[in-house]
This record gives C-alpha cells, structure tokens and sequence, in this order.
C-alpha cells in the first residue's frame, strides 16, 4: 500500500467533511437502482455508503426497516428490537427514518434513554439479556453505524436474535425486499412523521448503559483491575462509547482516565490514516497518533472504534500492539485463567488471522476453529459455551463470561480493552512484554496486509478459485503443505484461496468494494521471506488471471 504522505498528520480544517451539504444529500437524493454501487448492499457489517454518492440516502434506510419488519413478521420475531446508532453525522437522521418505520409497523423499539450513542456490544448484550430463558416473543436489534469508515458514511446493521452479525441468508433475503421497495419508489413502505414516532405507544427508552456496565464484573475482573491500581488511557475517538466509559470508571473505582471525551461529525480531532483520509480505525499508528503520544503517562491504554466493537492496545513497551500479537496474548491468558469455562471450548479465529493463534491454542491444549471471514461464523459458539474466544485480525473479538455463558455474540472492543487492564493486574506485565514472551516459546511472525489490482472480472475469477487452478508446489522455497479455499472449520467457501507452507502462508481474497485484491502474508523466518511469499502469491494469481484471459472466448 502506498502511504500518503498525510498520513498520521492532523487534517486540514478545509478537508472536513461538510456537514450541513450531507446531511441535506440524505434527504434529497434518490438512488437509482439499476446502478450496482447505489443498491441496497449488504456486506459483513450491513448497509453502508456515503449519501452524496446516492448509496446511504433516506430512501435506502426507509426500505432496509421496511424489509427487516417483514423478516421479523415471517419469522415471528415479536419481542422489542433494540436500536442503537454511533456518532457519524448520517446515524442520526438514519435513525429518525427508521423511527417513522418501525412506529408505523408496530413494533416495539427500545432506544437510548438519553437520546445518547450505543456501541454495538451493548445491543449484541441487549438482546441476549432479555432473550435469556425465552422461546418466544425474541428481541432483535440494529447497529446504525459504519464502523471505522470515514466521516461521509453512514451504516446499517441487523442483529437477529442470537444477538450477532445476521448470517447471509437474512441478509439476502432483506437485501432483495428492499431493493424491489426501491424500485416501487418506496410504494409498500410503513412510514409516520418523526414527531409521532417517537412519542408511540410502541416506543420505549432503555438504560443501555447502566445494564452493560453494572455487568461488566461478570465477564472481567474490575476489581483486580482497581485492586492493582493500574493506570489506563482510554480514548473513544470520538465513538459511541464515549458516555460508557466515564460510567465504567465511576462504578468500578477505576485509575482511568478517558484522554478526549470531544464528539465532533467531522472527527477534525483525528490524524489522517495511511491513505490520508479520515478513518477511525484504533488497529492503525496512522490513525492513533493522539494515544501513542501518551503511552507513557499509563501502564496501559486502549482505544476502540465508532461503534465500539474494535479495540486497539497501546502498551509503554510495544507501542500500538499487532492486532493479531493481542489476541494471541489473550488467548493464552483467558485458557489459562479462565477455570470455570468448558474444558472443550475453542479458540476461534478467522483464515487470515496469524498462525502464531494456531500455536497458542495447541500451546493450551485447544481445538482451533478457523472460519471464513466475519463475526458471523463464531456466534453460535459463543452462545452456547463451545467457543471460548472469538477473534478477527482487524482487531475485533469477544469472550465468554467468567462462568463460562454467553457475553455478547458481536465483537467487543470495551472488553478487550479491560482485558488489558486485567492481564497488567493480575501478571504485574503489560500485554507487549507477554507477546515478547510467545514469541521466545512460538516464534516471532512477521504479519502483513496489501492490496493488489485487480479488474470486476478478475475478482470474479480468484472468489471462485480452486486449488488445481494454482498449479504450484513451493511458496517462498519451501513446500507447500496446503491449498485452500474453503475454511476447515465447517467447510465453507472462503472467497479466495489460502495457501500454507511450514514456515509461512498467504491468503487472497478480493476486495468487496474497490478494484483491487487483498494478499494477507505472514513468515516465520522474518521480513524478507515475508516479501518473497508476498511476491510469489502475486505472481502465482497473476498467472491465474493470464490463464483465465487466454482461456476466454475471443
């Protein structure tokens, strides 16, 4: 990847986004759905888009709740649905659409009390805690949020009543309905004004924060924490767990402090990511510039995400952690401190996570769950114990309580910051110097993510790549042990295809948005057999797209 030379700078004043000019595109702009990028689009976290290119308009979200209300009604899901938005500016007027669409519809909502921001962990254990002990009248919920993505975006998730990420299937099938709602010019849409929406009858405010945070000394140990004294820095950038975390630190006697509690729709307080835009990633130096400059005044810190379910650590001795360096960390301390979880419960991680995982779960004496890309994939196990952990390597994961139940069946990044907090207490080190530890037992992997160009046609042919279309025995010098293309757990399609040797092994799968392909690579044997896998898998899908354009009919 090119680094733009903004990169980890602040943004200039006249590069923010205009607020006033996009919320007015929202309202007055009208997709058009014989054009792809202007469709209702549902991807690994929901609907997302920016209104001034027509694909996040009122228009869309107005048939997205139109489309879940008949989904719930198919599938008699009539208990409350839990709504909760992040601080991008779209959130907001997204929110009154679908409002004006439920109220018309009749269905019981549950919103903010305080009309305040709600993480989407906090919905994801919203739902689970009322469904507890039911068979009927389940709740469900939507996420209003784009995650990370620039400040333009706007975002739309659903959460059916296993309190996680809506598998394919329902997505699909909403995805369709609010297409062909779209097509009608909205004709079949439920709607009331915003003005008698939210004072219905069928609108209720809940304590979102309260019933998280009062049950956050279930799945960590708060008390260790405060007990300890660790010093922790938390930044919300800007994010929907702003209200949360002064909540946290009051109720647990914590020594925190929140280093910006600024809430600002043009996130101007950032620092421009790798490619000079604005993206609230906590996984990127780039993007965390304000926390890693106050590394040394905690003993740990975090920060998370718009909606909360990223993390990113900072340490004094590592600096902004690897993704996949903290997870490996708090796989090997969850299994071995965690007594009461099930003596089977696995380490579940996703195909292009680090094989370092892979070590860690045999090191503890664990079954690894490797699955295709996606939070969706570790839900059920979560929910009923057999999955102890569940984690990503763009920096989300969960976990299970203490006792071994359910958390959240959705990424968590308020958890996995406290974790922190807790493996500093209770092993007097921060999580940088334990990965310097795994590394002197396991190894020490080198980890990277590029993108590769690559035309609509040629992302088409490597998602449905087969392992004999590779056609290659060596990666980097050494034998290559396997080729796949569907995950082991479970056996479903990866999107790509994944390649491994003994010391190393890349995954490529293309991107769902831009013109191009990522290539995730990691080595065993240090930077430069990282390159050489990283040049050998370029080489080996560039000849599998030059196969692929001499084979085509002329």
């Amino acid at each position: 990847m090119k680094v733009s030379p903004l990169a980890g700078k602040p943004i200039e004043p006249s590069r923010l986004v205009d607020i006033p000019r996009l919320i007015t595109a929202y309202f007055t702009g009208k997709p058009d759905t014989r054009i792809q990028s202007q469709r209702v689009t549902f991807g690994t976290s929901g609907h997302r888009g920016s209104a001034f290119d027509n694909a996040f308009n009122e228009a869309h979200i107005l048939a997205i709740t139109q489309a879940i209300c008949l989904y719930r009604k198919q599938n008699r899901i009539d208990g409350p649905v839990f709504v909760g938005i992040d601080t991008h500016a779209l959130s907001v007027p997204a929110f009154a659409s679908a409002l004006e669409v439920f109220a018309a519809n009749n269905v019981e909502t549950m919103i903010d009390r305080d009309g305040g921001y709600t993480p989407t962990p906090a919905i994801s254990h919203a739902i689970l805690t009322y469904n507890r002990g039911r068979k009927t009248g389940l709740a469900d919920g939507i996420v209003i949020t784009p995650s990370h993505n620039p400040p333009p975006d706007g975002g739309f998730k659903y959460n059916p009543p296993n309190g996680g990420p809506a598998d394919t299937d329902v997505t699909r099938w909403i995805e369709q309905i609010a297409n062909d709602f779209l097509a009608a010019n909205l004709a079949g849409v439920n709607r009331i004004p915003y003005e008698r929406a939210i004072k219905a009858a069928t609108v209720h405010k809940h304590d979102f924060i309260g019933a998280y945070v009062a049950d956050l000394a279930n799945v960590v140990d708060m008390e260790a924490i405060a007990r300890a004294g660790v010093k922790i820095g938390i930044d919300p950038l800007g994010g929907a767990a702003v209200n949360f975390w002064p909540a946290v630190i009051e109720r647990y006697k914590l020594d925190a402090t929140v280093v910006s509690d600024r809430v600002d729709p043009t996130f101007g307080f950032m620092t421009a990511d790798w490619d000079g835009k604005i993206r609230m990633d906590c996984s990127s130096p780039y993007a965390m510039q304000r926390l890693l400059g106050m590394r040394e005044r905690f003993d740990v810190a975090f920060a998370n995400d718009t909606d909360a379910d990223r993390h990113g650590i900072v340490t004094r001795t590592a600096g902004l952690m690897n993704p996949n360096h903290y997870l490996s960390v708090a796989i090997s301390y969850l299994f071995g401190s965690r007594t009461r979880w099930r003596k089977d419960a696995a380490v579940g991680k996703t195909m292009v996570s680090s094989s370092m995982i892979d070590r860690v779960a045999a090191g503890a004496g664990r079954k690894l769950i490797e699955t295709p890309v996606g939070f969706k994939w570790f839900v059920d196990g979560l929910a009923d114990g057999s999955i102890g952990f569940g984690g990503e390597e763009s920096a989300g994961a969960s976990f299970l309580r203490i006792d071994g139940s359910v958390w959240t069946t959705d990424k968590d990044g308020l958890i996995m910051g406290l974790l922190a907090g807790e493996i500093t207490a209770r092993s007097g080190r921060d999580p940088g110097e334990l990965y310097a530890d795994l590394t002197e037992e396991f190894g020490a992997p080198v980890y990277e993510r590029i993108d590769a160009p690559a035309t609509a046609a040629q992302k088409s042919i490597l998602g449905k790549l087969s392992p004999e279309q590779l056609d290659a025995s060596e990666l980097a010098g050494d034998a290559i042990t396997s080729v796949m293309t569907k995950a082991p757990a479970g056996g479903s399609p990866f999107g790509g295809i994944k390649v491994s040797s003994a010391h190393g092994w890349f995954a490529a799968r293309p991107s769902g948005t831009e013109e191009v392909y990522k290539i995730y690579a990691e080595s065993f044997r240090g930077i430069e057999h990282l390159r050489r896998i990283q040049a050998a898998a370029q080489e080996m899908i560039a000849r599998v797209f030059r196969q692929a354009e001499s084979d085509a009919p002329k």
